[in-house]
This record gives structure tokens, sequence and C-alpha cells, in this order.
């Protein structure tokens, strides 16, 4: 394994002890950095705050090789009283589509992607909320997909 994975991880625990408004987060590897279809990563996070609003960001990892410009996602939110909403299909840009520039943020061939996905959320009841990831492009398996994550982070006053 190289050494630039084994520092990642660490540096992400540091940027999460600086952030007091961080509720959760966690993120799933895939094994041979690829996505397959039938994996459905699911992250289950607490709420106490009802009052708070919360921005909701998705994780990504690819690599270089990942063979397309975007990716699209399908999130479904389940709360304490069973589904919140209907699912919603996010597309993520993981590439400049025209200059193929990878976003993100990259040490040597690998890119870390944070990207806001449900921005201003507010939880009605306060418990415990699974947020389910499934892959929804056009091929079963996405090849260069190296892990997916919840980030949730509650906004400051001056943000909303």
């Amino acid at each position: 394994m190289p050494k630039s994975l084994l520092i990642l991880p660490l540096l992400a625990l540091l940027a999460v002890g600086c952030n007091p408004n961080q509720v959760f987060e966690q993120n799933t590897d895939f094994a041979n950095y690829s996505w397959d279809v039938q994996k459905k990563p699911a992250f289950t996070f607490a709420i106490t705050d009802t009052l708070a609003r919360y921005d909701v960001y998705f994780n990504v990892r690819n690599a270089a090789d990942y063979p397309y410009y975007n990716l699209f996602m399908k999130a479904t939110l389940r709360g304490p009283d069973g589904p919140e909403g209907t699912s919603r299909l996010h597309q993520m840009l993981l590439l400049d589509p025209k200059t193929g520039e990878p976003h993100g943020s990259g040490t040597g061939d690998i890119y870390d992607h944070s990207i806001l996905a449900l921005p201003n959320q507010r939880f009605g009841r306060a418990g415990r909320y699974t947020l389910t990831l499934e892959q929804y492009m056009r091929q079963d398996r996405l090849p260069g997909l190296m892990a997916v994550g919840v980030r949730v982070v509650k906004r400051t006053a001056a943000a909303q």
C-alpha cells in the first residue's frame, strides 16, 4: 500500500477534530477500487438538536483512472419514523467535462471530493438517521472509485 494512502486517514482525523460543528463523518472503502452496483453503503448518525439546520456532504475518493467526469448517486434517507421523503438522484462532477481537470484535492493520482448534497437540511425528530448511497451509473462496476462517505455538519448562525 502506498504511504500516501496511509497518511490520508490521519489527515481526515485531524480535520474532523478541528470542526466543532461536525456531527458525523464516515467513509466506506471499496475493494479493488471498484464500486459494484450491488454495494449500497449505509451511514447511520444521531441527531439531537431538531431546531438546528445541517449541511450534508458526500465524500468521494477516486483514482485518476476513473473513466467518467461525473458520478450519479442515489441517496435514500431514513429517519426514526421511516423514510424521509423520496430517494434523490445526485450528479457530482469529479472532473471538468471540457478539460478533464480533476476537481477536489489530490495527492498523486488520488482525488478527494467533498460535495454539498443536502444543504440547509432540517431533521424533524431526534434520533438515528440512515443515509444509504448507491451508484446510479450505466455500468455495474465502476473502476477507479476508492471510497464514498457522508459528512454531517451543523450550520452556524452566520450560514443560516
